[in-house]
């Protein structure tokens, strides 16, 4: 596994599209549904336990944040989204914020939408697919696989990739507690931040 990963840093929150970080070089954002287990993947994928704040308590992120990899590559985890408990007033911005970030960010090279694989996709994700419509490439992470059978947990997958099939999407199944899938998802990420296989 590339030590990129590892190499992880937090470098900032954002409330406000003014407090992006520049829009330049490369970066992965990971969205999903409260409580889907996006945190969780991310401190997986980078090996830290504390690099993203995690919490039972769904909505615990309510900022943009950033995390540098490299001069050149980012990872950005994004509030989550269908959480009832927020107020309408923070809501409607949000959907503002992560409207612009998501259509007009020019260095967003990727979209790693998670998804609990009990639950499937909801109309949430659906209609955050349907926003970016294609514009970058978008992988379906199905976190807590190890919730299901060998058996269950292919279907799944192979039905989400069906549901999906006019869209640049691709999907894996994820386990944060055991690492499966992690090969995977780290080949994804490697090919969206336009990372080039060492030689």
């Amino acid at each position: 596994m590339s030590t990129l990963y590892r190499q992880a840093k937090f470098i900032t929150s954002a409330f406000e599209l003014s407090q992006l970080v520049p829009d330049e070089g490369h970066e992965i954002a990971f969205a999903g549904r409260s409580n889907a287990g996006k945190s969780t993947a991310i401190n997986r994928l980078t090996v830290q336990k504390n690099l993203c704040k995690t919490s039972k308590t769904p909505g615990r992120t309510q900022l943009i944040n950033f995390f540098r990899l490299d001069d050149v590559h980012r990872l950005v985890d994004l509030p989550g989204y269908g959480f009832a408990k927020v107020p309408k007033k923070m809501r409607m911005h949000w959907d503002q914020v992560l409207s612009d970030y998501l259509l007009e960010r020019t260095s967003l090279s990727g979209l790693v939408v998670v998804v609990d694989i009990r639950r499937g996709l909801s109309d949430l994700d659906f209609g955050l697919i349907n926003l970016i419509d294609s514009a970058i490439p978008i992988h379906i992470l199905l976190t807590k696989a190890d919730k299901l059978k060998n058996d269950a947990r292919k279907r799944t997958v192979d039905k989400v990739i069906r549901e999906l099939d006019q869209f640049d999407i691709t999907a894996s199944a994820f386990s944060a507690l055991n690492g499966m899938g992690l090969d995977q998802l780290v080949t994804r990420c490697d090919q969206l931040l336009e990372i080039a296989d060492p030689a």
